[in-house]
């Protein structure tokens, strides 16, 4: 089944997420809708902006539960950007935020003496670990586009499926079981992205 719920939280551009994930054969539903979540086959949660203000915008359309509902019964899950980060258990961007704790660690933001700027704008190559389920066919080295001040720090190195070098080594993908998250946008890294939205798709 192709069937995507994609989850509406009230922050970001959803359509490039939507276009990109039905050029790959899936049939999205946009949604802010905690029933229509609880009842999908497989889920993205897309964000930009803030960690606290992408999960107060969950909070307030009660759909932190159904995330976590669906999560825990072994549904496929692949949080994009601030959806990644929202996986895991505290964001500390403008503050400290409790996130969806379905992966534990924290995500922290670049440190100001790094020699590099931020944000991490632009393309950078995936150090991707091999046999990654999102990874599948994906070449060694490949190029992501990246938009963000702030990454994850996962407490259990295992969860990591992809990092890259940008004045530190961070995660730019991770998997426990059936939960999946991209730092970088696959929506916007053109065949290499679409990819990695097909895999999942496909593969989850």
């Amino acid at each position: 089944m192709n069937e995507i719920i994609l989850i509406d939280a009230g922050t970001g551009n959803l359509r490039s997420v939507q276009k990109a994930l039905e050029s790959v054969g899936a049939t999205v539903t946009r949604t802010d809708d905690p029933q229509a979540v609880l009842s999908a086959s497989k889920v993205v949660l897309p964000g930009v902006g803030a960690f606290g203000d992408f999960m107060a915008g969950l909070r307030a359309r009660n759909l932190e539960g159904a995330v976590k509902e669906v999560a825990a019964r072994g549904v496929p899950l692949l949080g994009i950007c601030v959806g990644m980060q929202a996986l895991f258990e505290v964001g500390e961007e403008m503050g400290t935020h409790a996130g969806l704790g379905l992966l534990r660690g924290r995500v922290l933001r670049f440190a100001d003496n790094l020699s590099v700027k931020i944000p991490h704008t632009g393309w950078n190559q995936l150090e991707a670990r091999q046999g990654a389920p999102l990874f599948n066919q994906i070449k060694a080295g490949a190029y992501v586009y990246f938009n963000h001040s702030y990454y994850c720090q996962p407490e259990d190195g295992s969860d990591i499926t992809a990092e890259v070098e940008y004045g530190i080594r961070y995660a730019s993908a991770v998997q426990r079981g059936n939960i999946f998250g991209a730092q970088f946008h696959p929506e916007k890294s053109q065949a290499v992205g679409l990819q990695i939205l097909k895999n999942f798709v496909e593969a989850a």
